[in-house]
């Protein structure tokens, strides 16, 4: 677990951006493309806000997201809304190139139709993560189901959160990938971050080896 701390959100995201960008470019020089998954939450917007005015290879990325809610296209709550205003609009990406989870479907449908797009894609470069105050990430919840499904995308029923439905990653998937990237902020985390760094396995907890980025705020540490 490797940890980097930082002041405030503003300044962790834009690390992040920078270290996004490092990445894509490198995994475009090595192997010709980069395979990028966003995170929903205010943190990665931020991320993404930053990252729209960098230099980036975007004609060579391909984006794929690590977890959508159960809302209709185009509706304000889903991820995906938030990374086409925050970044995929002002982007040069192929349409084709960016991979939508359909989640207008149900999570049923719309966690085989992904696994499916994931089953022939290549291993993902970069993968952003986020983390809830209860330990989430994507929209792996404690004690749902959906953490013990092993498949490459998971329906998600009953999230404590609203909506209740939900389609994510699974572990298989974001444990698969070169580089994760886990961005923490708020003194709302401060409590399942002291958990997970006593060891209780969170479902954050169960991701592989990444770069932890943590604000003061959610570590608990004074300005």
């Amino acid at each position: 677990m490797s940890e980097q701390l930082f002041e405030n959100p503003e300044i962790l995201a834009g690390y992040a951006a920078g270290r996004v960008a490092e990445l894509c470019s490198d995994g475009v020089a090595t192997n010709g493309v980069c395979h990028l998954v966003l995170a929903g939450g205010s943190t990665p917007k931020r991320c993404y806000e930053l990252l729209r005015d960098m230099e980036l290879p975007w004609q060579s990325l391909h984006i794929w997201f690590g977890d959508e809610r159960c809302l209709p296209v185009g509706h304000g709550e889903r991820n995906d809304t938030m990374a086409d205003a925050a970044l995929l609009a002002h982007v040069p990406v192929p349409p084709e190139q960016i991979h939508r989870m359909p989640a207008e479907l149900g999570p049923e449908l719309a966690a085989e139709a992904y696994a499916e797009l994931l089953a022939a894609a290549p291993v993902m470069d970069i993968v952003l993560l986020g983390m809830g105050e209860d330990g989430h990430t994507a929209s792996l919840f404690p004690a749902n189901p959906a953490l013990q499904d092993k498949r490459l995308a998971v329906p998600v029923h009953g999230s404590p959160k609203p909506p209740p439905e939900r389609v994510s990653m699974g572990y298989a998937v974001l444990n698969a990938a070169r580089h994760r990237i886990l961005m923490v902020t708020g003194k709302g985390k401060t409590e399942a971050l002291a958990r997970i760094r006593a060891g209780e396995r969170l479902p954050i907890a169960a991701i592989a080896d990444g770069e932890w980025l943590i604000d003061r705020d959610a570590i608990g540490v004074a300005a």
